[in-house]
This record gives C-alpha cells, sequence and structure tokens, in this order.
C-alpha cells in the first residue's frame, strides 16, 4: 500500500461484517495501531492475518501520533483501529488522524460498520436531519448544558451510552426534552440485539423493569421537534436558553437554530436577564 494512514472501521459486534477493503488493509499495513492490543489480536487471528501490533490508546495518543508520523514519512502504511467501529468516533483516534494531517500526510478513510448509522437505520423516525452528541457529560452543570442545549434544536438526537448510566440519562433526556419517543438499541449486531421504541415519559421505567434491559452497548436515538421558533420569533427560544446557559452561549446558539441576528439578539437578552433578576 502507500505511506499513509489507514482509518479502518471494524465490526461493532457481529464479526461478519468486516468489509473486504478492511480485510486488505489489515493484511497489507505495514503497522496495526490499535486501541487494546488484545481485541485486535482475536480479530486478526479470526480473519488469519498476522501484522505488526502496537498499542495506541487515548493514554498514549499524543506520543504515539508523533510516531506514527514517522512511520509513515519511512514510507510505511499505518492502519489504524479501535476495539469497535470506527477510531475517533467516540473512540480514540482523532488527534492522530489530526497529526497526520498537518504534518500533510496522507489520510485514508476505510469505512464500515457503524452504531450510529446501523441505530438511525433501524429506529423507524423520520427526521430531517439529525445531532451525533456521542456520550454525556456525566454529571453537573456541562451535563445540563449540554442537554439544554440538545432540547432547543430541531433535530433528532443520537447519544451512545454506559448501561450503568442509562436509565438516568432517559430521565434526564425526558426532564429536558419533554414528550418525545426514543428508540432504544441494545447491543447492535450482537446475539442479544434489543431495538424498541418507547415514549421517553415511561422509558426509565421500561428499562429498569427488566434487568437485561440494563446490560450491554447503547446507542438513544430521539425524535426531533418542530422549531418553536423562527427568525421572525426568536425570543421565546432565547429566553429558554438563557434559563439554562450563559448569556453569550445563549445568544450563540439562539442565532444557530432561529437564524436571528446576534446585534439583535444580544441586548433582547440582556433585557430578559434584568427583568429575571
Amino acid at each position: 500500500m502507500e505511506p499513509g494512514l489507514y482509518v479502518v472501521a471494524t465490526p461493532i459486534g457481529n464479526l461478519g461484517d468486516i468489509t473486504l477493503r478492511a480485510i486488505e488493509t489489515l493484511k497489507s499495513a505495514d503497522v496495526v495501531a490499535a486501541e487494546d492490543t488484545r481485541n485486535t489480536r482475536a480479530l486478526l487471528t479470526h480473519l488469519g492475518i498476522s501484522a505488526h501490533l502496537v498499542a495506541l490508546h487515548e493514554h498514549n495518543e499524543r506520543k504515539g501520533a508523533s510516531q506514527v508520523v514517522g512511520w509513515i514519512r519511512e514510507g510505511k502504511s499505518v492502519a489504524l483501529v479501535s476495539d469497535a467501529g470506527t477510531p475517533g468516533v467516540s473512540d480514540p483516534g482523532a488527534f492522530v488522524v489530526a497529526a497526520v494531517r498537518e504534518a500533510g500526510l496522507r489520510v485514508v478513510p476505510v469505512p464500515g460498520a457503524s452504531a450510529l448509522t446501523a441505530a438511525l437505520s433501524a429506529s423507524g423516525m423520520s427526521y430531517e436531519g439529525c445531532v451525533f452528541a456521542g456520550f454525556l457529560p456525566a454529571k453537573g452543570a456541562v451535563r445540563r448544558e449540554k442537554l439544554a442545549a440538545l432540547a432547543a434544536g430541531p433535530w433528532a438526537i443520537v447519544l451512545f451510552e454506559a448501561p450503568h448510566r442509562v436509565a438516568q440519562t432517559l430521565a434526564d433526556l425526558h426532564e429536558s426534552l419533554g414528550d418525545r419517543d426514543v428508540v432504544v438499541a441494545r447491543e447492535i449486531t450482537k446475539r442479544f440485539e434489543t431495538i424498541a421504541r418507547v415514549p421517553l415519559a415511561t422509558a426509565a421505567a421500561w428499562v429498569a423493569e427488566n434487568p437485561d434491559r440494563t446490560r450491554g452497548e447503547f446507542v438513544l436515538v430521539v425524535e426531533g421537534k418542530t422549531p418553536i421558533a423562527t427568525a421572525n420569533d426568536p425570543l421565546p427560544v432565547l429566553e429558554a436558553l438563557l434559563a439554562e446557559l450563559p448569556l453569550k452561549s445563549a445568544v450563540a446558539l439562539a442565532v444557530k437554530i432561529t437564524g436571528g441576528k446576534r446585534n439583535e439578539l444580544y441586548p433582547a437578552a440582556l433585557e430578559i436577564r434584568a427583568r429575571h433578576k
């Protein structure tokens, strides 16, 4: 292969989802940089591939990036993989990709299985657009701000979540987003795959009533809503955002959502804040 960084998607569960191109890339690469060499070695053994494996994960990514750049400059090809799915999508890898690009070297995506698109495709929801929010902050003001920002938008929302937090996250989503439906997709492509659509109002209780529903890896797809304001009437959105966010953040987000002008919304925000003091 030509020298460069090959960002290789690997199966998220079912090993049959590996692509022919990914197999050829992993066979041909001079180096395979893996989030966890044990997991990747098991995949390569399954595929009958012998490769030069090195560890590249969130704890050594900055140091490893310079090493990857050095290998590519020497004329080597490096395949980058995470434990499952695509590097850089809620997984380590983005820093390495950025370093290789900044060095003026080649980055080649090798796409494949994706929990994000798999959950959307099986959700049955109609949407004009969606926002991928990854994992929510675990707690505190940062979590509340993220939820407020998501609530203000009209788009479908896709989240990843861990089993020990999924019930609380569903409850928090209902509190922030109101009465919408959510698709709870668990263990996608694996033996105990479950995909169910339930109202957010009852979603936390639905998960909690069966211990099996809190096991595995989760993707949550929340239906979007009709925008609550337009550029002609941005004040309701601005007022809702000011209840949850700092003034500058609320104004910036209101501009994005409504298409309003910042030089008009900023003074309005100051007036709203003054009224509520």
